[in-house]
C-alpha cells in the first residue's frame, strides 16, 4: 500500500482527509503511483499532471525520504520506504512570486 500525501485544494477536489492509500502493481514509480492515483480519483487527472503528455505540471512537485523527485525520470523506482508503505509519497504544490 503506497502513501501518497497530497495539497490540501487536491483532497478537497478529491473529497479525501488526510494520507490516500493505493495499491500499485509491478515497479513503483513516480508514473505508477500517479497513474493509479488518478484511475482511483478521476476528478484529480489533469491537476498533477497534464492529461496528454502527463508531464509534471510547473506548480507541482514530488519529494519522499526528504528528497526532491520532481526532475526524476517518471519510470525511475521509488525509494523502497515508499514501495513498503514506511514513508509517504509527497505532492506539493510550488509557490512563486516571491
Amino acid at each position: 500500500m503506497i502513501r501518497v500525501v497530497l495539497p490540501t485544494h487536491l483532497r478537497n477536489l478529491a473529497h479525501v482527509s488526510g494520507e490516500v492509500r493505493i495499491d500499485v502493481s509491478g515497479q513503483v514509480t513516480q508514473r505508477a503511483v500517479l497513474d493509479a492515483l488518478e484511475a482511483r480519483y478521476p476528478v484529480l487527472r489533469g491537476t498533477i499532471r497534464d492529461r496528454e503528455t502527463h508531464q509534471r505540471r510547473a506548480f507541482v512537485r514530488f519529494f519522499a525520504c526528504e528528497r526532491d523527485l520532481s526532475q526524476e525520470s517518471p519510470d525511475a523506482t521509488l525509494p523502497e520506504e515508499v514501495a513498503a508503505g514506511a514513508e509517504p509519497f509527497l505532492v506539493v504544490g510550488a509557490m512563486a512570486g516571491g
